[in-house]
């Protein structure tokens, strides 16, 4: 393979905000999560987002817009490669994509837009911009873009615009100016032709070619109208429960940390550090946190609920079946905001009646009785509701004409209505009025005012009110000390956070753990600021612990990490903020012996793992191992691979770079012999379109198709004829037209462009392919049989190719099953690997193998001893696999990456990391040195 690389709000366990922008604007990510006011309609965008016309067959913009654009997702792609809809979506399905390659690994068109300098509307004769978002291969010298322009799109002529080259590789955004034609038919076309070498041709007939068209109308009507405001489903963005924590992705995503998961014999660990998503749920626009329990609320406004189920909190008719994955709440449907408590779940629908599940104890379900409910029923003489809050016992909710109801458990005065009488219906608390949020702490109550002030009522003991004392409050105090405009506030168990419209944070109450941020552990009886944060959109409070998120998308945490609540990879207290440390947007990933290395789209290089011994392996200081963290001195890196003991890095300029053990030549500087603790420059290679590594030798393919080996050689795996080592890249005499390398133990293979593959150096069980079991070759010889391969993968002692048709075969030794045939007889000639199909990437570990399919599920076979094979087992041969099993818990994968006993996956649509197998020296970045049986997280992967 080429390497290459909505307007209510709704509230938390405890009060905890669950706020943000979900799929908003940036610019207006923190007025919608305030609960203040209505957005502001703004004047529409003037560019339109295309839709697919079934007749045209592509995506297509009315008239009137001063621009049509695919958007993300209509193109996103190449036929069957990737998630394009509609394929090939060219007018009247002509012109096919070619199917070879990977996705975003090969070349790929994924959006299209034209629009009018000055805003005006597309009009023939007018003036345009064409901006095409490409995915370019490593080799993007040999990518072009063509463009063309058709006057008429039901009867297309097209017109040559111009042809534009990539600067780099991975994603780029290639722009040209154009003139629309001056007459034709009412509908007008680009079209975009992305393709490898090749000539100028808009229906290119290459195997790496991509193209899409865009039809727009064309006209002199006046801009369409500005939309409607966004429909009222709250969208949110932490969570603080008891012991976790919860991140709502941009993508709809949820990811969690912190708390116990899974067992001693399952997960080898009660404790998680770092982030994991929560598998099976997407589409998300609010989650909330109980004590044991989590909600989200989705677009299509059901709600979904996952963790402890003692009391029929999960609202699914039952008190059992407590489950890590999220099943649909029975009978909601239009609902608009959640909040959970302690075991019960509260629920605001469309039309304004509110809705309550679970215990029920205290009367906090608010139903008049206290008999528990395994199904959501509705709360009497509440109508007009716009958001809830659920404490320990006791719940809250806001009206549309901005007052405020309060139920359940009242020994301190929760309720504000003046008393310690518990109610198990809805009453009013008096003298509020304005009120647009509320939050519940365990036994204190807060709500915001229209007007930007914030009061509270109930236990007081920490100074959790606000109000200068430590008197329980039974009606709503003013709390002091608060200027400015407060836009969102929080409630933990004895401590409350509150959000100002300039984006700081503010804390008050209980400081034992270091939960009001401030740098100490005193608490505090009025708010207090809390440092280091700014432009902060949203905030939520745990049991003791606080989160909040910025407008850049991270996600802060100080207070309590008994549990890893924190998300920081560590069990320690904080008493001030730190990040929730980030590893998205991965473009490319490899898996050394013992370490890991993954590039992410703004050519940053990370690394993790290596252990005490091996650390120079990381290119980078030797601490925080567990996790990743940058390799400093190298940017504009497309592609990286990891060895046993040494690392490479490929930049955009065709550079190669090398670091580690130098023991038999393999950083390719000199003589043997040296550590190199810090990337230096292979100064003898120049023009390098993709690189690999074997355990102790390194290979580099040039854009001129030549193959270049340099490190150790006792089996002839450098191809150059000989078994000695080599401390100087040497081209391997004839050969060309090659694609990509893949380096094994002792072993190479060769990707030639042609589809067929090479074999250099061991062979003792075959894994040379060629027929025979002599022990070595020195010099390149064809594996059988094989032609229409796309990619190759080398493990230690067996071989995979991935063939154009989706198939993968296999070859060499076949110990535990990793050749994948349902046998573990040993093949000296390419053997299908059985049940797999449409698969779009291989890898090999050393005794296992691994393929992502294109829906996105990732499968494995072999070894699966110290769980790499991502089944949930462990130290059992037992588990050893002959064919193909799905790893749980993954879906959207993109590629893969193995080695000694563990796996890496990499999704498609965020760029996310998860790791399983074995962890000694910390090399599945989890935060944690703990083995891992089914997928975790690698420390911050989650998308903000």
């Amino acid at each position: 393979m080429r390497t290459s690389k909505k307007w209510r709000m709704g509230w938390l366990l405890l009060g905890a905000l669950a706020t943000g922008c979900g799929a908003a604007p940036e610019a207006t990510a923190q007025q919608e999560q305030t609960g203040l006011r209505q957005p502001t309609a703004t004047a529409a965008a003037l560019v339109e987002t295309a839709s697919f016309d079934a007749v045209l067959q592509v995506p297509t913009c009315a008239a009137g817009a001063s621009g049509c654009d695919t958007g993300p997702s209509l193109v996103l792609g190449r036929g069957q490669l990737g998630a394009e809809p509609n394929a090939p979506n060219t007018l009247g399905g002509t012109c096919a994509d070619g199917d070879s390659g990977l996705f975003h690994g090969d070349e790929s068109l994924d959006r299209l837009k034209v629009s009018t300098p000055d805003d005006s509307a597309l009009a023939p004769g007018k003036e345009v911009t064409i901006e095409a978002t490409v995915w370019a291969w490593s080799g993007y010298t040999a990518d072009h873009l063509d463009l063309y322009l058709a006057a008429d799109a039901s009867n297309p002529s097209w017109t040559y615009v111009t042809t534009l080259t990539p600067a780099g590789a991975g994603v780029q955004v290639l722009t040209a100016n154009a003139t629309l034609p001056s007459e034709g038919g009412s509908v007008q076309a680009v079209r975009a032709v992305f393709r490898y070498g090749g000539e100028a041709n808009p229906c290119s007939s290459g195997g790496y070619d991509d193209r899409d068209d865009l039809a727009f109308g064309v006209g002199t009507s006046e801009p369409p109208p500005p939309p409607p405001p966004p429909a009222p489903v709250r969208p949110s963005l932490v969570a603080g429960g008891t012991e976790t924590s919860v991140n709502l992705a941009a993508d709809g995503t949820v990811w969690s940390w912190g708390g116990k998961s899974g067992s001693y014999t399952t997960d080898y660990s009660a404790y998680r550090a770092q982030g994991r998503q929560v598998w099976e749920l997407s589409d998300a626009v609010s989650v909330v946190s109980g004590t044991g329990h989590k909600l989200a609320l989705k677009t299509d406004a059901t709600v979904w609920a996952w963790g402890s189920n003692t009391d029929g909190e999960l609202g699914n008719g039952t008190t059992f079946n407590a489950s890590d994955t999220p099943e649909q709440v029975v009978g909601l449907d239009s609902v608009i905001a959640l909040a959970g408590g302690n075991h019960y779940s509260l629920a605001v629908r469309g039309d304004g009646t509110v809705w309550s599940w679970g215990r029920n104890q205290y009367g906090q379900l608010g139903d008049g009785t206290t008999l528990g409910r395994t199904l959501p029923a509705q709360v009497p003489g509440l109508s007009n509701g716009v958001q809830v809050a659920a404490g320990s016992h006791h719940s809250l909710a806001v009206d549309s004409a901005g007052q405020v109801w309060s139920w359940g458990y009242n020994s301190q005065g929760e309720l504000g209505d003046g008393s310690t009488t518990s109610r198990f219906t809805p009453v009013q608390v008096p003298g509020l009025t304005g009120v647009v949020a509320v939050a519940a702490g365990v036994e204190h109550s807060l709500a915001l005012k229209s007007d930007g002030t914030v009061w509270a009522w109930g236990y007081n003991s920490r100074g959790q009110l606000g109000d200068g004392s430590t008197s329980s409050r039974f009606t709503p105090v003013q709390v002091v000390g608060l200027t400015g405009v407060v836009v969102a506030v929080a409630a933990g168990m004895e401590h409350s956070l509150a959000l100002k419209s300039d984006g700081t944070v503010w804390a008050w109450g209980d400081n034992s753990y270091g939960q009001l941020g401030d740098g100490t552990t005193s608490s505090r009886f009025t708010p207090v600021q809390v440092p280091s944060l700014s432009g902060v959109v949203a905030v939520a409070a745990g049991t003791r612990h606080s989160l909040a998120r910025d407008s850049d998308g991270r996600t802060w945490a100080w207070g309590n990490n008994e549990l890893y609540q924190l998300g920081d990879g560590q069990r320690m207290k904080s008493a001030t903020a730190v990040p929730v440390v980030n590893l998205s947007n991965v473009t490319q990933v490899s898996a050394g012996y013992w370490h890991g290395l993954a590039v992410r789209s703004d050519g940053t290089l990370w690394s993790w793992g290596a252990g005490t011994l091996n650390s120079y392996v990381l290119g980078r200081a030797r601490t925080q191992q567990h996790a990743p963290a940058l390799v400093t001195g190298l940017a504009n890196v497309t592609a990286a691979a990891a060895g046993q003991k040494h690392s490479l890095a490929l930049k955009s300029d065709g550079s190669v770079w090398s670091w580690g053990s130098n023991s038999y030549g393999q950083i390719g500087v000199g003589p043997s012999g040296f550590i190199y603790d810090n990337p230096v420059q292979v100064t003898t290679l120049s023009g390098v379109s993709a690189i690999a590594t074997g355990d102790s030798h390194s290979l580099a393919v040039k854009s001129d198709g030549t193959l270049w080996t340099w490190g150790f050689n006792d089996f002839g795996q450098l191809g150059d004829g000989t078994m000695t080592g080599r401390s100087l890249p040497v081209q391997v005499a004839g050969l060309t037209g090659v694609r990509a390398a893949a380096g094994g133990s002792r072993h190479t293979l060769v990707l030639h462009t042609n589809g067929t593959v090479s074999a250099i150096g061991h062979n003792n069980i075959g894994q040379l392919g060629d027929g025979t079991t002599t022990v070595r070759r020195l010099t390149p010889v064809p594996v059988v049989g094989l032609t229409g391969v796309v990619a190759v993968a080398a493990g230690e002692d067996h071989s995979l190719a991935l063939k154009s048709d989706g198939t993968v075969w296999a070859w060499g030794y076949n110990g535990s099953g990793r050749l994948g045939d349902g046998t573990t007889t040993s093949r000296n000639t390419p053997v299908q690997v059985v049940g797999l199909t449409g698969v779009v990437a291989v890898a090999a570990g050393y005794s296992h193998s691994l393929a992502v399919k294109s829906d996105g599920t990732v499968w494995a076979w072999g070894e699966g001893y110290d769980g790499q094979l991502g089944g949930g087992d462990l130290f059992s041969v037992s588990y050893n696999n002959p064919t193909p099993k799905k790893v749980l818990g993954l879906s959207g994968g993109r590629s893969v990456a193995a080695s000694k006993a563990y796996s890496l996956a990499l999704t498609q649509s965020t760029g996310t990391l998860s790791s399983f197998g074995l962890n000694w020296e910390g090399q599945l970045g989890d935060g944690s040195y703990l083995f891992r049986t089914t997928p975790a997280l690698v420390v911050g992967a989650g998308a903000p």
